[in-house]
């Protein structure tokens, strides 16, 4: 792997981005590295090519093979542990996805219902306080019941709509 002026800004990048997306710089630069690594990449490797501890690797690989990102693979010959990052975008897209709804949809959708739940029997609360979350249980039920729908869509399909764009809202129609 060579870290090219366009490589070393993309990687920079990711990791900028992982931290506004709630996630460790070096982590999202790993991902980032080993997504673009034509080959696996063993730490020392990935030590030396975005310059950080031998430590804050291991921690980082470990955290992106938590969430699918990121697994292990051998080289014949070759004792050590290598890493490759899910090379496809969708399948990337997919699991990062997954990943956020676990972390922050689905308890936010817990927290509500037991909100709804809750106001239902309280008499100070408000009515349009009370109707605001329960809009807003509506809204994060009905994002989590859309994602699991195009959970299983094939990627051509997808990427079908995708390029439609707008061309979908002529066929929905308000």
């Amino acid at each position: 792997m060579k870290m090219t002026p366009a490589v070393e800004k993309y990687v920079l990048h990711w990791g900028e981005m992982g931290t506004r997306w709630g996630t460790n710089r070096t982590v999202a630069q790993i991902q980032a590295l080993l997504y673009l690594s034509p080959e696996p990449l063993h730490a020392d490797q990935i030590v030396d090519l975005l310059s950080v501890a031998r430590s804050n690797v291991s921690t980082s690989i470990r955290e992106l093979q938590s969430y699918g990102l990121v697994r292990m693979t051998h080289i014949l010959g070759d004792r050590r542990d290598y890493f490759e990052s899910i090379h496809e975008v969708w399948d990337l897209f997919r699991v990062i996805i997954e990943q956020r709804k676990q972390r922050e949809l689905n308890p936010t959708l817990a927290m509500l219902k037991d909100c709804v739940a809750e106001i239902d029997t309280e008499k100070e609360t408000d009515p349009v306080t009370k109707q605001r979350i329960k809009n807003m249980l509506i809204f994060v039920e009905s994002t989590s019941d859309w994602y699991e729908q195009i959970s299983n869509i094939p990627t051509s399909t997808l990427t079908k709509l995708m390029a439609l764009g707008t061309k979908i809202t002529k066929l929905v129609k308000t």
